[in-house]
C-alpha cells in the first residue's frame, strides 16, 4: 500500500488556504488545485509498504507521538517551488509551527530509518501544497497573484496541532483518496 506521514490540518487553516485558492485562480492558471479536504502538512513519503511494515510504522510512530508536544500552527505566506518566476508547485508556508513541524519530521525519520526506510536527504520544509502548475499558462498572472496576498495575524487563527497521521493513498483518476490508517496523539499539550 502506497503510505506518508503527515500532520491533518484543522478547518480553520483548511477553510483559509480554500479562500487563498480562490484569490489565486483569478489568474486563470493552468494549476491543478488540491482539494481542500486533502490538504496536508507531509512529514516523510513512504511509498509502497507491506501490512507487517505498516504495523511496525504505526507502533514508531505512536512512540514518537508520545515524546512530542502539541504545538500550535499559523499561516505565514505563499509562493512556488522551485521559485516563483518558475512555479511548479504552489504553497502556503507556516509562521508559528514551522520549527516544531521540522522536529517532528525529524524524530520521524529518525524513527523510521530504525525500520529500514532511506534516510531524507533534502532538507524539511514546512509547506502545504495547495497547487501543482500544469503548463505556463498564464504563469506571469499567477505570479503577480501570489506576490498580492498578505497575511493578517488575526485573520488566520493559531490552532493546535495534536496528532500525527500514517495515511494510505490511493491514487485515482478524480485524485488521491486518503484513507488514515493509524492517528497517533501527541503527548503533552502546548501551554
Amino acid at each position: 500500500m502506497r503510505t506518508f506521514i503527515a500532520i491533518e490540518l484543522p478547518e480553520d487553516i483548511r477553510n483559509a488556504l480554500a479562500q487563498i485558492q480562490s484569490h489565486l485562480k483569478y489568474s486563470d492558471a493552468d494549476v491543478k488545485w488540491v482539494e481542500k479536504e486533502n490538504i496536508h502538512l507531509t512529514l516523510k513519503f513512504l511509498g509502497e509498504i507491506e501490512e507487517k511494515k505498516c504495523e511496525q510504522v504505526k507502533a514508531a510512530l505512536d512512540e514518537v507521538a508520545q515524546s512530542t508536544k502539541a504545538f500550535e500552527i499559523s499561516l505565514k505566506n505563499v509562493g512556488a517551488f522551485p521559485k516563483i518566476d518558475f512555479q511548479r508547485v504552489i504553497w502556503a508556508g507556516l509562521d508559528k509551527g514551522a520549527k516544531e513541524s521540522t522536529e517532528l519530521a525529524k524524530k520521524v525519520d529518525v524513527a523510521l530509518v530504525k525500520l529500514g526506510f532511506q534516510e531524507e536527504t533534502r532538507p524539511f520544509a514546512a509547506h502545504l501544497t495547495i497547487g501543482r502548475v500544469r503548463s505556463p499558462k498564464n504563469k506571469e498572472a499567477l505570479k503577480e497573484k501570489i506576490q498580492s496576498l498578505s497575511f493578517q495575524p488575526s485573520a488566520i487563527s493559531h490552532q493546535l496541532i495534536s496528532s500525527v497521521i500514517l495515511f494510505q493513498s490511493k491514487l485515482t483518476p478524480t485524485g488521491p483518496v486518503y484513507t488514515k490508517l493509524r492517528e497517533a496523539k501527541l503527548g503533552i499539550p502546548a501551554r
